[in-house]
């Protein structure tokens, strides 16, 4: 069983230590303690709260091939007559985009408004990040 500490649990999450413990006494996550006595999350526990909490608020009702869908922020847009950089904050990842800037101003892309990136790609890297 991966064993996961609780601030990095919370970190995974993007939630408060504090929140990981409360999902943990309201038995929503399994814990143990690990051999230092501390209390650890069961990773697949942690996993499948994470993909039960992966559907963002507001997500509309819409069918779409891209899996990969992250809900954020605006936070920076440079343009110039033809293309555009968009910056979103979604969450603890800040995810960069370039594209036309006739879309950019359809869609009103400014600082502050919430939009959602959708990811689709043939390759995928997965790098395992043991505790």
């Amino acid at each position: 069983m991966t064993q996961i500490r609780i601030r990095d649990a919370a970190e995974l999450l993007g939630v408060s230590d504090d929140t990981v413990r409360r999902w943990i006494d309201e038995g929503r996550l399994d814990a143990a303690s690990d051999a230092a006595g501390r209390r650890v999350v069961d990773g697949v526990s942690l996993a499948a709260l994470a993909q039960e909490r992966a559907t963002a608020p507001g997500t509309p009702d819409r069918r779409m091939s891209a899996r990969n869908r992250l809900a954020g922020l605006v936070t920076k847009v440079t343009s110039d007559p033809v293309m555009s950089q968009v910056e979103l904050q979604c969450g603890p990842f800040r995810v960069v985009s370039l594209l036309s800037t006739e879309a950019v101003q359809e869609l009103g892309l400014a600082p502050g408004v919430v939009a959602a990136a959708s990811v689709k790609a043939t390759n995928v890297v997965v790098e395992r990040l043991d505790q």
